[in-house]
């Protein structure tokens, strides 16, 4: 696993949105890239470059396949704290994808488990995903893998936790009653099956997180620690999301990232 640290969240928003755009470009004209995606705070400014990036011609979604990661249950797509939308707003809206490249779970679909049994085999049947992008949750999950999730987890309905409810609650008017206790979100082995995981944090909040992720050992009490077992993951962060790295685990990663992390 790589750990990429650069001094800020913008910066490390820009060096992943290049890396990112250099895994699409490079498929262009062969065959369609599968991007897995996430919501929340962590990639807008990543979503952000990318925008930038197709604005000046230097990036187009025409051959890209995207599946997100998540979506709440109860919530219709034109609801403004949906998935669904969130997506539009930060993304499609604003390049050229192809909107029936675009896949989200339903979260209003009347069978739920047909849902996620459907969305698994709409991946492989796209060949699986070539890069997943992600962020991390204080706690240490992966999309709403919450701690205790199996780490071979596929597709699934999942409740989420007061912590993860009262950390949303923000894009709910700051009323965690709004926030719905259920959501349909893509297991861990979901997001292990990717030829390569990209995940993208920032703050010191995640410090602890990234901590028990990067130095500890794998656990089902911190999802996103299976990394540790994927061939081709790399977590890119902020200087604040390091504090609590040991002094030398930082020394290390920042020596042998030091050519990667120009911008």
């Amino acid at each position: 696993m790589r750990l990429v640290i650069h001094p800020n969240y913008e910066k490390a928003s820009r060096w992943a949105a290049g890396y990112i755009a250099e895994k699409i470009n490079a498929d262009k004209g062969t065959k369609p890239f599968i991007l897995g995606l996430p919501t929340g705070s962590s990639p807008l400014l990543l979503y952000g470059e990318f925008i930038k990036m197709y604005k000046e011609g230097k990036l187009s979604f025409k051959n890209v396949r995207t599946f997100n990661m998540d979506e709440y249950i109860g919530l219709n797509a034109d609801h403004p704290q949906s998935y669904h939308y969130f997506m539009m707003n930060a993304l499609f809206n604003h390049v050229d994808i192809d909107r029936g490249s675009i896949h989200i779970l339903d979260g209003m679909a009347q069978d739920l488990q047909k849902e996620c049994s459907q969305y698994e085999e709409a991946i492989a049947a796209e060949g699986g995903i070539d890069l997943f992008l992600g962020g991390m949750g204080s706690d240490g999950h992966i999309a709403f893998n919450e701690p205790g999730s199996s780490l071979v987890s596929r597709t699934r309905v999942k409740t989420l936790t007061m912590e993860t409810k009262a950390a949303n609650a923000r894009f709910f008017d700051g009323d965690i009653t709004k926030v719905p206790g259920t959501a349909l979100t893509v297991g861990v082995g979901t997001v292990m099956d990717a030829r390569e995981v990209l995940i993208i944090v920032n703050g010191r909040s995640k410090a602890r997180a990234l901590r028990a992720v990067i130095e500890e050992g794998i656990n089902h009490m911190w999802t996103l620690s299976c990394l540790q077992m994927h061939p081709k993951a790399i977590i890119v962060c902020d200087e604040d999301a390091t504090e609590e790295l040991k002094a030398g685990t930082v020394r290390y990663f920042k020596d042998i990232e030091r050519e990667n992390i120009k911008i």
